[in-house]
């Protein structure tokens, strides 16, 4: 057997879909500060390794001119220790011609030997490049100083290399910093993500503990007035499904209820008869029809009882079946002809194609009903007329009888569940039965006395049911 799936809580769901993208913006965030920050310590701190270079362009002297020049240079230490920022970084300097020979200062650092670059912000001939020295990651600005003078002029090339220490110790803390505040910042989101969220989903929370308060058998409606816009549907959906749980325990409970009573009453007939017989109050035959009938009687009500339950039942399983309603009435007609037969009823039918989105043994319930109850009210030779047309939306069935008709004041009640026109031809189950069916399938059901000259002729028993190609 597969394990029941754990149940996603939507708390969670909600937190994690706002501080995953939250934290992911913040470390991208984070991540791009630190860079710029990164970008914008080394450029101030290249204008000082410029600064530098260009204080020793300052000190620089020439003797003679291009291949014959002779460069001089004398830089005081204290030249470079203006630009020393504290005592966590040092500084190196290297003067040196054109083509490499060294003029002063630090011969082991190695000669440039790059290109100026093409695009430069600064108006000056230099270039910056990361390089190691003894060692240790220095930062390298090189000059390309033009030296002129009445004795002479060169270019010289000058480079000033600083230790990486103070521009670590300070994008460190600038990192720190700002790990700091983004983590202040998610935070602080999270902590307004959990109260509103918490406050989002109260509204479930307290509908969950309504409902495991409720007493078993409790299905009324569920009340949220104050329930979000999003909650709505599911209330809604939910309110419908009690309505119609509620509607199936009131039809079982019914069922059960009028079972009982209705089946009573024959039982203790049969009970009776048994007993009679038993006695020899009555003859054996007379025992045994009066038994017989009253064991057919208890048979219709039960079938009629079961069938009115079946109505029920197909409401909730919808059918998307379609059934021609034309054939279904000529069919029962036919089923029902030795009956007709029996009466020497003059019987007349007309019919056209007719399709109908219903349980087919829907259609045969509702017209076998009708058909018997019409055929049971014809007098014996009398006429008997079924006809089912069509318009563009809806089906139309009407069987027209020739018996006494239906007076007004019961006809109000005659749909309803053991309201017999004649308590002593039937149980009044069948209208009912036929009733339920045309609720079911979405149409109506009529019965108007047939006059001519103030003279009832008959019954007219119409039934209007919606044409498959328009039910949506």
């Amino acid at each position: 057997m597969t394990p029941p799936r754990r149940a996603i809580s939507l708390r969670r769901y909600l937190l994690l879909g706002i501080l995953l993208p939250v934290g992911l913006f913040v470390v991208v965030n984070a991540v791009s500060l630190y860079r710029q920050t990164l970008d914008a310590v080394n450029v101030a701190y290249d204008r000082t390794l410029l600064a530098s270079a260009k204080s020793i362009g300052e000190l620089l002297d020439v003797k003679g001119f291009d291949e014959d020049a002779q460069l001089r240079v004398t830089v005081p230490y204290a030249a470079l220790e203006a630009f020393e920022a504290d005592n966590q970084s040092r500084m190196f300097y290297r003067v040196s011609t054109q083509k490499g020979a060294l003029v002063s200062g630090f011969g082991d650092l190695p000669f440039w030997q790059g290109r100026l670059p093409e695009r430069n912000t600064y108006a000056a001939l230099v270039d910056f490049y990361d390089d190691s020295f003894q060692g240790e990651a220095v930062r390298v600005a090189v000059l390309l100083q033009p030296v002129a003078g009445q004795n002479g002029r060169a270019m010289a090339v000058i480079q000033v290399a600083e230790t990486l220490e103070l521009r670590r110790t300070l994008t460190r803390k600038i990192l720190i910093d700002t790990l700091w505040r983004q983590a202040v910042l998610v935070a602080v989101i999270a902590l307004v993500a959990v109260v509103v969220v918490q406050r989002a989903t109260r509204p479930v929370r307290r509908l969950s503990s309504e409902l495991q308060a409720r007493p078993e058998g409790d299905l009324t409606p569920i009340s949220a007035a104050d329930a979000p816009r999003e909650l709505l549907p599911l209330v809604d959906a939910t309110n419908q499904v009690m309505t119609r749980l509620a509607h199936l325990l009131d039809n079982q409970k019914r069922f059960v209820r009028d079972t009982s009573h209705q089946l009573r009453t024959p039982l203790a007939v049969l009970k009776t008869q048994v007993q009679s017989a038993l006695r020899g109050d009555v003859e054996p035959r007379q025992a045994l029809l009066e038994i017989y009938d009253t064991v057919e009687r208890a048979t219709v009500l039960a079938n009629q009882m079961l069938s009115l339950a079946k109505v029920e039942q197909l409401r909730q399983q919808p059918d998307e079946s379609v059934n021609d309603f034309d054939e279904v009435v000529r069919s029962i007609a036919l089923e029902l002809s030795p009956l007709i037969a029996d009466k020497d009823i003059d019987f007349e039918i007309a019919t056209m194609s007719a399709p109908v989105r219903s349980h087919d043994w829907m259609l045969r319930e509702l017209t076998r009903n009708l058909l018997h109850n019409a055929i049971k009210h014809s007098p014996v030779g009398g006429a008997l007329a079924v006809q089912v047309v069509t318009d563009a939306n809806s089906v139309a069935l009407t069987i027209a009888d020739s018996g006494p008709g239906i007076p007004a004041e019961l006809r109000a009640r005659l749909f309803q569940p053991f309201s017999p026109g004649n308590a002593r031809s039937g149980s009044g189950l069948g209208l009912a039965i036929c009733h339920e069916i045309v609720r079911a399938l979405g149409g109506t059901i009529t019965l108007e006395n047939r006059e001519t000259h103030g003279h009832i002729d008959g019954l007219d028993a119409t039934v209007r049911l919606p044409l498959a190609e328009n039910i949506q």
